[in-house]
């Protein structure tokens, strides 16, 4: 019995070898939930960078942005340009924007500044706590925070 268990073990492990990477690793996942609460630069970019990738892959992103990852959505906001792409977060951001990327930020966000829709880049909306908890409870979503 022992002999052909370690047979049988080799030959799965043959067969898997032989298998394509993709084959093996099934990818269900329908896309991302993103959340950006950092000021940090390096990490917004990080997260524009990774939400690129992830909707060039055929993959869904929807994205909220709170607190000091707010400013991201404001018109007249501070730009860093991020090497090596020399481009800043904000810059990203819009591109998604115009690949459809659903992006809101938080509703505390604007009054806490003293703000108003009107300060939001295009493309940018005020989420509703409802559908922001609808939309993180979806099956096969990933949830990432920066």
């Amino acid at each position: 019995m022992r002999v052909f268990g370690k047979t049988l073990a080799a030959f799965l492990l043959l067969a898997a070898s032989m298998m394509p990477l993709q084959a093996m690793a099934s990818d269900d996942t329908k896309g991302l939930f993103v959340v950006v609460t950092t000021g940090d630069v390096q990490t917004q970019m990080m997260a524009m960078v990774l939400s690129t990738q992830t909707v060039e892959q055929k993959k869904s992103v929807r994205m909220l942005l709170c607190g000091p990852g707010g400013e991201l959505a404001m018109k007249n906001s501070k730009q860093t340009m991020v090497k090596p792409l020399d481009k800043s977060p904000q810059m990203l951001l819009k591109n998604l924007i115009k690949k459809g990327v659903t992006v809101e930020v938080c509703p505390l966000f604007l009054p806490n500044k003293g703000a108003t829709p009107d300060n939001l880049i295009e493309g940018v909306t005020v989420a509703k706590p409802p559908v922001v908890a609808e939309k993180l409870r979806e099956e096969d979503i990933k949830l990432f925070t920066f």
